[in-house]
């Protein structure tokens, strides 16, 4: 099988047997001489002074052989290791080479790929190139294609899902991207408001600002400081700014192959949620959200790692959206039925008005927390396992704990049931979990 050459970023070469292998992108080595780089600088810092007086012992003459020298050495390693690097699509795989000493060959089965994400850094845009991105169902890591043409990656993107679903190759190739319908567009303003009313937000500056103070405070040492106030900062910078200019202009739209997700101010990212593939919706609910009518949805995808489908929305809009992940599931019919207050009042004074449960024909649904409120979502089909938990201060209060757990190592807690009703809920969700199974439809893309 021959892939059709009507990609005009892509050196090919063809192996022989058919396969058209392709190379990455001319820009590509440059990426690559940074590793080499980044080790030259790593010793450079542990070595501290001796490199600095090794430095100064130099003439001016050697310096600068020395900087063109290393420049060659990084360039070459650079170019090698684009050159050494194919990447081929045949019928059942996506082939990714690389290697210069030890090679590497990852064979990708096409109908093992869950999510492909096109990501552009800032950088990668000015230059009009893009990286590939690709969830494969039983890797933690995700394999990568950087960097592609811009045209380049969307056309292989849309090829590989295409084949993923079943499209013969000659027709992968034409039938291009999917069609998208836009269901929800978060504003910058909602965006910035929903930082300043976020506790976790105001929590991060203020410990970013006085921790150090007060280690400074006790202790003498200026490099204690600087070790302590780093992490801070790098803490402040992702709750807060790193935060707003990761969901900047952050986009849901609706396709075939499933929902997509586009957000980002400097590094612009091209998500997928993969249909079907999505094991728990969290609904978060902060404390000064809740005026405005504000929620949160975070996602539990098996092997994937896209977690955030929606940073801010009203409950309506984020309901809808939930909706086209969970087909039939109606979040706003849900009835929470409380922890009863005789028992679980001792066991967890006060917060035990948090805890909630809800169950309906295709949804189980646990609620905890009374100032930030999460409310996490599991269908029937999902659920993997079914446990029920009790310690010996719960027994002596009569109620227990009700475990679900899921594909994606996620597992949600109705906490504090009554004694028989943790027992009576064990064996109808065991069987609303292998009916739900039977009778669910496939994972299959654009379907």
């Amino acid at each position: 099988m021959s892939v059709p050459a009507d990609r005009p970023d892509a050196a090919q070469e063809n192996t022989g047997g058919g396969i058209v292998e392709r190379r990455l992108h001319l820009l590509t080595p440059l990426r690559r001489a940074w590793v080499p780089i980044a080790a030259t600088v790593g010793v450079i810092v542990q070595q501290g002074e001796q490199a600095r007086e090794w430095v100064t012992d130099l003439s001016q003459g050697l310096r600068v052989l020395v900087l063109v020298a290393l420049v060659l050495v990084f360039g070459v390693y650079g170019f090698l290791s684009w050159w050494f690097t194919h990447y081929a699509v045949t019928d059942t795989e996506l082939r990714i080479r690389t290697g210069l000493l030890f090679r590497r060959t990852a064979h990708i089965r096409l109908d093992r790929i869950q999510a492909i994400d096109v990501t552009r850094p800032l950088l990668a845009r000015v230059a009009g190139v893009a990286k590939l991105r690709l969830d494969v169902i039983g890797t933690d890591a995700k394999d990568e294609l950087a960097f592609l043409g811009e045209g380049e990656a969307v056309a292989l993107r849309a090829e590989l899902l295409a084949r993923a679903a079943g499209f013969a190759p000659a027709e992968a190739v034409s039938v291009g991207q999917a069609p998208e319908r836009g269901l929800l567009r978060v504003s910058v303003r909602d965006l910035v408001v929903s930082l300043l009313l976020s506790l976790d937000v105001w929590a991060a500056l203020i410990a970013g600002v006085t921790v150090p103070v007060v280690v400074r405070w006790f202790s003498d040492s200026l490099w204690v400081t600087v070790a302590t106030l780093v992490p801070m900062l790098g803490a402040v910078w992702t709750g807060s700014l790193g935060r707003f200019l990761t969901e900047y202009d952050w986009t849901v739209a609706e396709s075939p192959d499933g929902l997509r997700l586009d957000h980002g101010l400097l590094d612009r990212a091209h998500e997928t949620v993969p249909p079907g593939r999505v094991q728990t919706v969290r609904v978060i609910e902060p404390l000064l959200w809740r005026r405005r009518g504000w929620v949160r949805v975070e996602l539990a995808v098996a092997g994937s790692k896209n977690g955030l489908l929606v940073p801010v929305a009203t409950r309506d809009a984020a309901h809808a959206v939930i909706a086209r992940v969970l087909p039939g599931a109606d979040l706003g019919a849900l009835v929470f039925a409380p922890s009863p207050s005789a028992g679980s009042r001792w066991v967890v004074p006060v917060w035990w008005k948090g805890y909630g449960l809800a169950v309906s024909a295709e949804l189980f649904a646990a609620r905890r927390g009374r100032l930030c409120r999460r409310t996490e979502i599991v269908p029937h089909a999902k659920v993997q396992s079914v446990r029920r938990s009790q310690g010996p201060w719960e027994r002596a209060r009569g109620v227990a704990d009700l475990h679900v757990d899921t594909g994606a190592n996620n597992t949600v807690t109705a906490r504090l049931r009554a004694s028989a009703e943790a027992s009576e809920l064990l064996g109808a969700q065991a069987l609303r979990s292998r009916t739900s199974r039977a009778t669910a439809r496939p994972d299959r893309w654009m379907t």
